[in-house]
This record gives structure tokens, C-alpha cells and sequence, in this order.
């Protein structure tokens, strides 16, 4: 993804299924560091969330999310979170986009 970040936000019991990710992308996944989370997105690790991010971070939300009627995404701090159904969340995260990158635990 060269320069650019793509956040993507899943249910929590997922995890990045590589080959998924890899036809997405064209990339392998790499989870940021703490100090990389901070810096590339603009959000310390406890709070990251789509909300507000950094202009290199593009947004993904994975279609995991959709089994559930309300999802509780991080509001940018360790002890934030919102309600709300994956249709809103989708709603008022800018320039968002849906994939199918993650898969279920086994």
C-alpha cells in the first residue's frame, strides 16, 4: 500500500485472513506497532478508532461486523466507545469502504 494505511475494523473474535488481505491489497498485513499506531493514524493503541484518523489512513470495515445489530467501535481513548448499527457506522466514517478481509476463529 506503499505510503498509505488501511485500518480495518472487524468484529474482535476475528482475525486478518492473509490471503484475503494479500487479493485485496496486492500486500501482505502487517499490524502497526504501538508507537506507529499513534504516529500513522492518530490514535493511541486502546482507543483506535475510524473516527478522525490521519489523511495517509484509509478505512476499511470488514463485512464481520454485519452479523452483529450494533457494533462498539473505540472513540479514540482506552475508555470511549459508541453504539451503533454497521449501516450508521458506515454512514459517518468518511470514504469508507466494505471487504471481506477477516476470518471467523476455528
Amino acid at each position: 500500500m506503499g505510503d498509505r494505511v488501511a485500518l480495518v475494523v472487524c468484529a474482535g473474535d476475528t482475525r486478518i485472513a492473509n490471503p484475503k488481505f494479500k487479493t485485496r491489497f496486492g500486500c501482505k498485513s502487517k499490524m502497526l506497532s504501538a508507537d506507529e499506531a499513534e504516529e500513522r493514524i492518530g490514535h493511541a493503541v486502546g482507543g483506535v478508532c475510524p473516527f478522525g484518523v490521519k489523511d495517509e489512513c484509509d478505512v476499511y470495515l470488514d463485512e464481520s461486523l454485519r452479523r452483529f445489530d450494533m457494533v462498539y467501535p473505540a472513540c479514540g481513548s482506552s475508555n470511549s466507545a459508541i453504539a451503533l448499527t454497521p449501516d450508521e457506522l458506515a454512514a459517518i466514517v468518511p470514504k469508507s469502504e466494505w471487504v471481506d478481509v477477516c476470518k471467523l476463529p476455528e
